[in-house]
């Protein structure tokens, strides 16, 4: 099969697509639904990506600023951080799970923003969701449709208080979460709790001070 984009890339659309909506919205998506939701996320930061050349250049500094002030609140980032940690996440302090929601947050940001040049012709095609309507967790499934085959993404939402949010992704067959969470356990045999937090620290200070790919 041909997909022309990586997987890192594709994990970069699913990323983005949650993390940036905020940039078309005059208002506030629509989280009373998780299809509607990603429907609203989805159909504006594909036409605010294609719209902007400085995202498309992979104007780092613009983009972290957007998602702390705008896209952060429609994602759960302490629940894909505990996922990821696995069974070391009760291991940690406090004050260590919010240093790791914070770095693991800024790294999905910093290494993923570059790729959204790539976006170009892609169109997604959201599929029916199948959920009972006192579901509190369900998949929302999509196909991107562009150059070479469909391919499938999918997103893990929850109900919460504060209306649905994404805690997990998936890029044909693996799952944002799972796609770290041996590296981090790795890290923590290795160096122990705050030795994952230095190693996303000094990952995020390198990639906070690398150019751009397309200047």
């Amino acid at each position: 099969m041909k997909y022309p984009l990586t997987i890192r890339q594709w994990f970069a659309f699913l990323f983005c697509a949650l993390f940036m909506s905020a940039m078309a919205f005059a208002q506030a998506p629509d989280q009373s639904t998780p299809d509607g939701l990603i429907k609203s996320v989805v159909s504006d930061v594909m036409s605010s990506v294609k719209s902007d050349p400085e995202i498309q250049k992979g104007n780092i500094p613009k983009i972290v600023d957007l998602v702390e002030k705008k896209i952060v609140p429609y994602t759960d980032m302490r629940r894909t951080t505990e996922m990821a940690m696995g069974p070391n996440w009760k291991k940690a302090t406090p004050e260590q799970q919010a240093q790791l929601v914070a770095e693991f947050k800024n790294l999905l940001i910093r290494t993923y923003s570059g790729a959204l040049s790539q976006l170009r012709d892609q169109t997604v095609q959201f599929k029916q969701l199948r959920a009972a309507p006192d579901d509190q967790e369900v998949t929302v499934k999509t196909v991107v449709l562009g150059h070479g085959d469909p391919v499938p993404l999918d997103y893990r939402l929850e109900k919460t208080s504060n209306g649905w949010k994404v805690y997990d992704m998936n890029i044909m067959g693996v799952w944002l979460v799972e796609a770290y969470r041996n590296q981090f356990s790795n890290q923590i045999s290795q160096n122990g709790i705050d030795g994952l937090v230095k190693f996303l620290q000094d990952r995020n200070k390198q990639l906070a001070s690398a150019k751009p790919a397309n200047s």
